[in-house]
């Protein structure tokens, strides 16, 4: 595919590099690979040389990634669940390849996961999530390594490496704002027909359900059980959960968890089970967003939490947890709630618990507000654009790291 020249200065700038990312593939309908897929088209565009390294997403075989720039090589996940036996190795015989420029990897994941040496022996950019409301130990001795260079994704990221002494970049994840917007039909039904929600006061949660055994990090427990308490006095409100509600051995059983709270079958919707398994387009996920009156977005922690800025680019106010990365992405119009202490033994740092009182006190004030879009919070997400952060914030790094 031949691209269209454009004028923009930052799109004509060119750079003479190798880059891998390491991440979900960049194919793949995940929040990391949706951000996997922005860095590497724009990397392309701007003349380095890139490889995507699959972590999830690509197994058994090498092949190359179509971008709207040119192909790029795209290696499998290894053995190892973070292919820590094949990602190193990738990254340094594609830089072998082109001796005579800089290299790096960008690393869009959890560092902790990064055991093998071999992730030492050439320069990192670590765009690294930070979730907990204290650093864990094992994420800061990778981000002290003398070969990586820290990139907060969050405000929040930035206050927490900067509280250790960590010097370290920003950058934040970004969006389609040409697609996240207030979409108010889906292949021809409004968006009400579509959802079944007519004349209801909709609840929305995108999540993913993926849990470590007893604990689940998106606090469906306490959202879920905070609509539950909500509903008795606003019988016309009902539950949308863009996720999977039995996740196969890998999240909770949702069915079990709604029976429990009395939350009936005609007061919950999910999306069509394969189509969420196989991505939803994002003009649908767009229109779900736009369907829903307010989004509940708290949790234990997030790194950044996509969904938060997605639901206000379409104009949802959202409910989010007053720590970690959500602290910095909400609205003046949207609500964030506290929480109590948590220790994550398996990290040896601190989460939060979302208070229940206080997600059903903002789902009131929400309610109050009425149904209808926020220019505020549409306002509020056009900052988060991913041309405009790539231009405001990777360019810089990429020049300092390539000059």
């Amino acid at each position: 595919m031949t691209p269209t020249k454009s004028k923009n200065p930052a799109i004509q700038e060119q750079f003479k590099g190798t880059v891998s990312l390491y991440s979900n593939s960049p194919d793949q309908p995940t929040g990391y690979g949706q951000q996997a897929r922005y860095l590497v088209d724009r990397l392309k565009r701007q003349g380095f040389d890139v490889a995507a390294i699959s972590n999830y997403g690509l197994e058994g075989i090498k092949r190359e990634l179509e971008t709207p720039y040119g192909k790029i090589p795209h290696f499998a996940r290894g053995m190892d669940l973070y292919s820590n036996d094949t990602a190193p190795v990738d990254h340094k015989s594609f830089a072998a390849g082109r001796p005579n420029q800089p290299n790096a990897m960008i690393t869009l994941y959890d560092v902790w996961v990064l055991t093998s040496k071999l992730f030492d022996t050439f320069p990192i950019l670590a765009w690294t999530p930070l979730d907990h409301v204290t650093l864990p130990p094992r994420v800061e001795t990778f981000l002290r390594k003398e070969n990586v260079t820290p990139v907060a994704m969050a405000p929040h990221g930035v206050r927490q490496m900067e509280e250790k002494g960590i010097a370290c970049r920003y950058a934040p994840h970004g969006i389609d704002t040409k697609i996240f917007k207030p979409t108010f039909e889906i292949e021809g039904q409004s968006v009400e027909e579509h959802m079944g929600t007519k004349d209801r006061y909709v609840v929305g949660m995108v999540a993913a359900n993926k849990s470590s055994g007893l604990v689940h990090r998106k606090a469906f427990s306490e959202n879920l059980l905070a609509f539950s308490i909500f509903k008795k006095k606003h019988p016309e409100a009902i539950l949308y959960l863009h996720t999977d509600p039995m996740a196969n051995g890998i999240g909770w059983n949702l069915l079990s968890l709604l029976q429990s709270l009395g939350i009936e079958k005609d007061d919950v919707a999910f999306p069509h089970s394969q189509s969420y398994k196989y991505g939803i387009k994002q003009e649908t996920l767009a229109a779900y967003y736009t369907g829903m009156d307010v989004m509940l977005a708290t949790s234990y922690g997030e790194g950044f939490g996509i969904p938060s800025v997605e639901a206000q680019s379409c104009g949802t106010r959202i409910i989010g947890s007053n720590w970690a990365a959500t602290t910095d992405l909400a609205s003046e119009d949207s609500f964030l709630v506290g929480g109590q202490p948590q220790w994550d033994s398996g990290q040896d740092a601190w989460w939060q618990i979302p208070n229940v009182p206080s997600i059903v006190a903002a789902l009131e004030e929400a309610y109050k507000l009425g149904k209808g879009r926020s220019q505020v919070a549409i306002d509020f997400a056009s900052d988060f654009d991913v041309d405009k952060v790539w231009t405001k914030y990777w360019l810089p790094i990429l020049r300092d790291k390539f000059a």
